[in-house]
Formats: C-alpha cells, sequence, structure tokens
C-alpha cells in the first residue's frame, strides 16, 4: 500500500507562487504514475497535472506554463510549482498515485485573494 500526505498549501495573492509537496510512504516502487487534482467548492474534481515513473509529464491546459510538476531525487516526493497564480486557482489540491491500485492524500487548501 501506498501512503500520500500533501504539505505547502496556503493563502497566497493573485500573481503570487506556491509549492506543494507529495511525501510517499509504503510500496513507493510501485508507483507508476503521480498526479495532482484540485476540487473547488461546488465543482468536480480536475487533473491538474501528471508525472510518470519515467519522468514525463502533462498539464491541463488551465495551468499550462504557469504550474510545474516534479520528483525529488528520491522519487517518493512530487512537487506542484504553481506560478502566476489566479484566484480560480483556489482549491483543495489532492496527490493521487497510480500502480497497482490507488491512493489519495488528505489535500492541502490554497486560497489565491487579495
Amino acid at each position: 500500500q501506498v501512503q500520500l500526505v500533501e504539505s505547502g498549501g496556503g493563502l497566497v495573492q493573485p500573481g503570487g507562487s506556491l509549492r506543494l509537496s507529495c511525501a510517499a510512504s509504503g510500496s513507493i516502487s510501485s508507483i507508476n504514475i503521480m498526479r495532482w487534482y484540485r476540487q473547488a467548492p461546488g465543482k468536480q474534481r480536475e487533473l491538474v497535472a501528471t508525472i510518470t515513473s519515467g519522468g514525463s509529464t502533462n498539464y491541463a491546459d488551465f495551468v499550462k506554463g504557469r504550474f510545474t510538476v516534479s520528483r525529488g531525487n528520491a522519487k517518493s516526493t512530487v512537487y506542484l510549482q504553481m506560478n502566476s497564480l489566479k484566484p480560480e486557482d483556489t482549491a483543495v489540491y489532492y496527490c493521487n498515485s497510480i500502480g497497482p491500485g490507488s491512493a489519495w492524500g488528505q489535500g492541502t487548501q490554497v486560497t489565491v485573494s487579495s
């Protein structure tokens, strides 16, 4: 089994930056894909960014050029660098791992407001 813990959320002004972290533990070697999702109040959860075990990345159109997903050297941590944040980026951000099974973190709140 894999356990995921997100951190790094908070309150930031429009145009600002935040870096989210997702720390994985447990059967890390079984993870094939790591994803970041977000869910705003009253809206469905949506996919933000993906990184594969080979290092390939993919982004939702609404974050391309602003967000960057990466992995730490130990590959047990995945980051989401968020720049040029907008109020519409306000949401709870979740980390998701896909291997033989799927795991989710508890989420971290990101609020973009002046």
